[in-house]
């Protein structure tokens, strides 16, 4: 099946997702809390995740499916492609009535993202990639940007700029922050900032999507280590992630302190 194909389906879902989004944003929607400290999860979350299972399988019969809001099983661990999904990528935001959460929706085929989608309906932004088509936002090409570290935007929890973190000391550049973790991964690769970091562990669904849009818009995604981000794993988690331009993110995982004990 070529990936263009399944981009246009990805495309299509981020859109009904945005549609169910709506009707529950700022309408005070049920809230609950995950076990093991796992934070929220809503009606829409669950609305969503229900409506993209029954349309994206019924598509797809012999793809694999993992996303937040589904029990996991093993049987992904035996499919060639696997949906990616996280119905709503930053929650906490959602519920608080802030407009940057996003649906990130992507199909890895042995591992690696082919089609990927990150859409923010509050603020008409869709991110999407592919195989065979460049990182596009809103159907206009995007790129990352050209930077060193020195002065650059980077995207962070405060959590990762501690100093035991560096080697030396903290580089010098300015940190910001946006909830959603595949609308960071987005706006690395629109160029917007020039970086984003996440120390500790990251669940697949919150940035495989993002990682093929970055790489595909000419930057480099990686975990801590600097290994490519591999997904569909057997605990579907990544160590960390780090992704800037190609020009920045060499300059960035030499100055990590990879001995420390990471963020939990």
């Amino acid at each position: 099946m070529p990936e263009a194909d399944d981009l246009a389906l990805l495309i299509d879902a981020a859109k009904a997702s945005g549609e169910i989004a709506r009707k529950f944003f700022k309408a005070s929607p049920e809230t609950w809390d995950k076990s093991d400290g796992a934070g929220p999860v809503t009606e829409a979350d669950l609305a969503i995740d229900q409506m993209l299972k029954a349309e994206l399988r019924a598509a797809r019969p012999d793809y694999g499916w993992l996303s937040e809001e589904t029990e996991d099983t093993a049987d992904r661990l035996h499919k060639d492609h696997v949906f990616i999904i996280d119905p709503i990528d930053g929650t906490r935001a959602f519920i608080a009535g802030e407009t940057s959460f996003s649906h990130s929706l992507a199909i890895a085929r042995n591992g690696r993202v082919t089609s990927a989608v990150v859409y923010l309906p509050m603020k008409e932004k869709m991110y999407t990639a592919s195989a065979e088509t460049p990182s596009e936002l809103n159907g206009a090409p995007i790129s990352t940007s050209v930077q060193d570290i020195d002065g650059a935007s980077v995207l962070a929890a405060k959590s990762n700029l501690h100093e035991e973190y560096w080697k030396g000391s903290i580089p010098p550049v300015k940190r910001h922050f946006r909830p959603s973790l595949a609308y960071r991964l987005s706006l690395v690769a629109e160029g917007k900032f020039d970086a984003m970091l996440t120390l500790r562990d990251c669940w697949e669904w919150d940035i495989a999507a993002g990682d093929l849009i970055v790489r595909n818009a000419g930057g480099i995604a990686s975990d801590r280590h600097s290994d490519a981000l591999e997904f569909n794993n057997p605990t579907p988690k990544t160590r960390g992630c780090l992704a800037a331009g190609a020009q920045l993110h060499p300059q960035v995982q030499a100055r990590l302190n990879l001995g420390a004990s990471n963020p939990s």
